[in-house]
This record gives structure tokens, sequence and C-alpha cells, in this order.
């Protein structure tokens, strides 16, 4: 058994076979790329609202369009995660052996 299959299923989503691997990272350019998007989309409504905001009421009056912003913005968080964060990083035969080590000196052996 190797580290990047245990029982026909790969460890941390990707073995490595060349398919996989590309499909992996085809999957990781998509998910950056559909964070960029939406941060365009973002800045377009918030300009879009602010707008709107300021020929209906202006300043002086209630800022609401910071309710869109911050519901958008959490949305940005998690598309951000899910692009950029640390659970789109894959085992490695590293990660496997550092675990390993840190096993052994947690029981003594």
């Amino acid at each position: 058994m190797t580290n990047d299959d245990f029982n026909g299923v790969p460890v941390g989503g990707v073995s490595s076979s060349g398919d996989d691997l590309r499909r992996a990272a085809k999957q990781r350019l998509k998910a950056k790329r559909d964070f960029t998007n939406y941060l365009g989309i973002w800045a377009a409504v918030t300009l879009f609202l602010v707008v709107i905001w300021f020929f209906s009421g202006g300043i002086g009056s209630y800022f609401w369009p910071i309710w869109p912003f911050l519901g958008m913005g959490i949305g940005a968080f998690f598309i951000g995660l899910d692009a950029y964060g640390p659970g789109r990083r894959y085992i490695t035969d590293s990660d496997i052996d550092a675990e390993i080590e840190r096993m052994r000196r947690r029981s003594g052996s």
C-alpha cells in the first residue's frame, strides 16, 4: 500500500496519476477564478447600490447599502477560503511522514 492509495481511495483526494493531478489542478484554478469573478461582481453591486443610495437620499441619510455589502462580504470570505484557504492543500508524503513521527513521539516508541 502506498500513501497515495488506501484500498483504491486516493489519500487527500488526489492520487499520483497525471489525470488525477490535472483534474485537481483544474479544480483549484476554477476556484481561484470564481473568487476573482465574485470580487468583481461584489464591486459592481457595491457601486450600483451606492449610486442608488446617493440619488435616493444621499449624504446625511441612513446608509442602508452596508447590509448587502456585509452579506456579500461574508460570501466573499468563504469563497476565498475555498480558493486559497488551508483546505486547498493536499496530503503529501512529507505530511504523512511528519504525522507518523508525531504519533511515535506521543506514544513514546
